[in-house]
Formats: C-alpha cells, sequence, structure tokens
C-alpha cells in the first residue's frame, strides 16, 4: 500500500458511513458529497453513485481461486535452502532466500536458473509461510532427548541489563549450561556461551567441570577465535563468573572491559543467551548427562562446526523499536533478518585481516554438509560410553 492509500476495507467502511449523509442529502448535497468521496477515495463519480444508489457495500466473495504463480521448482529450491539453514521461519528465510540459493548452487547442491531466481527475489514472506507450513508435515526434526545468595565480588559490579538497541559489537551476555542428566553429583560437562546482543554473534565451548582452570581454559578459546573486541560481559550471579580468577583473566586480556550482571531472579536481564541455551545447546544435546572427556571433545568438535554454521549462515532478528499500545500491551517491530556475520561487517568494526578470513570461510563452506556434519556428531556422541558410576556420595546431590 503506497503511503496514505485507503485498503479495500477501509474504502468500504468509510462509504458506509457516507451513504447515510448521501441518501438524506438533496440534489445539490450529494454533488459536493460525491465530489468529497471520490477525493478521498480515488474511485470515479459513476462508481460512487452506483455504490450509494443500492449497489452492495459488502465485498463479494471471489469467484475463482488465482492460478499458481510459483511451480514446483521454486518450492524445491526453497526447501533445500529451509534444510540448509535449519528450518528458519519464513521472516528469516526471505531476505537470504536468492543469496543462499546462489551460495548453494555453487557446491551442486541445486540448480538455478535466471527465472528461479528472479522468482526467488519477488516472492512474498506470506508464500514462503504457507510453503514452509506445507513443508512441515513431511521433515523429521532434530530428534530431541529427555531428562532419563550474592559474594563479595558481585556486591561491586553493578546490576541491569544490557539494553536493545546498543548497536556496538562486542557486549557479551553469558551463560553456563548443565550436561548433569537427573543428578548433579560428581564432574560433568558445561556448555559456556557467549551472544552478543548488537549482531546476534554467539559463541560455545564445552568445559569439563567449573574450577577456575576449566573456565579460564574455556573463556581462552573464545577469546581466541572472536574476530572483534570484547567490551562488556555481563554474566548472572554465579560464583563461577563471579570469581578472582575468571575476572582477573578478562581484566589482563580486555583492556577496558565494563561488567554488568543480571539482577536475581530476574532472566529476562539475559535474554539473548537464555534463548539460545535453549535453541543451539539444549535442542542439540538434550538434557543427558556428558560426563567423560571423549565426549568433551565430541562436544567442542559440534560447537566448532556450529561456529561457522550458525554465525555465518542463520539470519537472525534484532528488535528495531518498540511502542507502548493502549496499558498493558507493547508493540514490537522487528528488522529483516541477516546473519550475524552480515550483521558485524555493517559494523565496520573488523580488521582487513579478519574481514579478509571471514569473507573467505563463508565463500568455501558449503553449508548443507556443514549441516550434514553436524547431525553426524550428534550421532557419534551418543555412541561414546558414559563414566561408569561406582559408590557415589549423594549426600546433598540435587537435581539440575
Amino acid at each position: 500500500m503506497a503511503d496514505g492509500e485507503m485498503s479495500v476495507d477501509e474504502r468500504r467502511k468509510y462509504l458506509k458511513l457516507m451513504a447515510k449523509r448521501y441518501l438524506g442529502a438533496d440534489r445539490e448535497e450529494r454533488g459536493g458529497l460525491l465530489t468529497e468521496m471520490g477525493a478521498v477515495t480515488g474511485l470515479h463519480r459513476k462508481s460512487l453513485t452506483r455504490l450509494m444508489d443500492g449497489e452492495s457495500l459488502e465485498r463479494r466473495p471471489r469467484r475463482a481461486q488465482r492460478g499458481r504463480v510459483y511451480g514446483a521448482e521454486v518450492a524445491d529450491v526453497i526447501r533445500v535452502v529451509w534444510e540448509s539453514e535449519d528450518y528458519l521461519c519464513a521472516e528469516r528465510l526471505r531476505p537470504s532466500l536468492v543469496a543462499m540459493a546462489q551460495h548453494l548452487a555453487r557446491f551442486g547442491e541445486l540448480r538455478l536458473s535466471g527465472e528461479l531466481e528472479r522468482q526467488l527475489g519477488q516472492i512474498s514472506e506470506a508464500t514462503v509461510a504457507r510453503l514452509l507450513s506445507r513443508f512441515q508435515r513431511d521433515t523429521a526434526r532434530l530428534p530431541r532427548r529427555g531428562p532419563e545468595q550474592a559474594n563479595r565480588l558481585a556486591r561491586e559490579i553493578p546490576m541491569g541489563r544490557i539494553h536493545w538497541e546498543i548497536k556496538e559489537p562486542g557486549h557479551f551476555e553469558m551463560d553456563l549450561v548443565h550436561h548433569c542428566g537427573p543428578s548433579s553429583a560428581g564432574d560433568y560437562i558445561h556448555t559456556l556461551q557467549m551472544v552478543d546482543v548488537a549482531t546476534g554473534w554467539s559463541e560455545r565451548v564445552g568445559v569439563f567441570g567449573r574450577t577456575h582452570r576449566a573456565m579460564v581454559a574455556g573463556s581462552e578459546r573464545i577469546v581466541q577465535r572472536l574476530p572483534f573486541p570484547i567490551r562488556e560481559l555481563h554474566p548472572d550471579n554465579g560464583s563461577e563468573f563471579l570469581n578472582d580468577h575468571l575476572l582477573g583473566y578478562f581484566g589482563d586480556k580486555v583492556q577496558g572491559l565494563a561488567l554488568s550482571r543480571s539482577r536475581p531472579y530476574h532472566k529476562n536481564d539475559n535474554r539473548n543467551v537464555e534463548q539460545k541455551n535453549y535453541t543451539l545447546v539444549r535442542a542439540y544435546l538434550g538434557y543427558e548427562r556428558l560426563d567423560t572427556p571423549a565426549q568433551s571433545l565430541a562436544v567442542n568438535a559440534l560447537y566448532d562446526r556450529m561456529w561457522l554454521y550458525y554465525n555465518l549462515f542463520q539470519p537472525v532478528l534484532h528488535l528495531a523499536s518498540k511502542e507502548a499500545v493502549g496499558e498493558n500491551r507493547i508493540k514490537r517491530t522487528w528488522d529483516e533478518a541477516r546473519t550475524p556475520y552480515e550483521r558485524v561487517l555493517a559494523t565496520g568494526v573488523l580488521s582487513a585481516g579478519q574481514q579478509a578470513r571471514l569473507t573467505s570461510l563463508y565463500a568455501r563452506t558449503n553449508p548443507r554438509q556443514l549441516r550434514r556434519e553436524i547431525h553426524q556428531i550428534i550421532e557419534t556422541l551418543w555412541e561414546e560410553p558414559k563414566a561408569i558410576v561406582g559408590l557415589v556420595r549423594r549426600l546433598g546431590a540435587v537435581a539440575c
């Protein structure tokens, strides 16, 4: 709709209101009303006269359905792109359809013609959503497994949350996911995850236990891989984060680092990383116990590939605006979906070397093959033997 132009429903509603005035007016007044209605609706005077003199103002049902615009070839390409990007919603999938189809075509995953590219470029979000709803009926998803007080440093760190409007990359929410199964007894694997609020860039690493050595080693792995500097860390109130060893490490590695922490019992203060704890950790590893070095190696092999897959090829939405509507409702508007890689490039914070490295990684990586490797690692992970449970002292053990 052009700015200021009425929709069909708005025009009909307006004419229904004007009909009462028109039918009670004399000839001269009717002429003035027709002029006014023509200026407002853009309809011809004869059309308005017919509508005012008895023609129904109700919208007529469509007598014949429109023919199909997009054929099976378009649907097949969208299915391949959808599967390659791990079943995105239409809002996140449509903006990158053409670029991802061209990228996959270079690896021989699909065949593109000029006409197909043209149709992919003009297809609407609603049409993509209808196609995806049809695909979902016969598509197997990722298997999910079911489950078989502030310290001294915390008091010195301000509470709050990173504002959603922040534009500068490097402001990270940080959290730890436990892979302990039904009991937290003994040592087991944890996932240390960091998510950048401005770009959606995410980092994950598996650590064995929560000792300061394990946490520092995991943090070191993330810092070395990050293409841009950390400016702020925002963990929850766990002692695994708020201790002299870990904060001392980040203080030595990152100059000018800002620290903030979530308010107790306010999970929304860490909303971005909490969401990714499910979609990028639990959805892949479930809730079962992981407690051997071999499983730790497999988890990090998985996260290495997910680092490529999600940062370079998975479009994410970012909140663009919030508006209060009434007393108890907030209207949220989201921007166009783009990958974290694209969002980071757009900020201009990368050095020439980092930008060249990421561009080269993107160009030579087949996301469809990468997704196959991710699923293969998951299958291999569950074949690894678990730790032998001996005489474990269970006093004080609690469920995760």
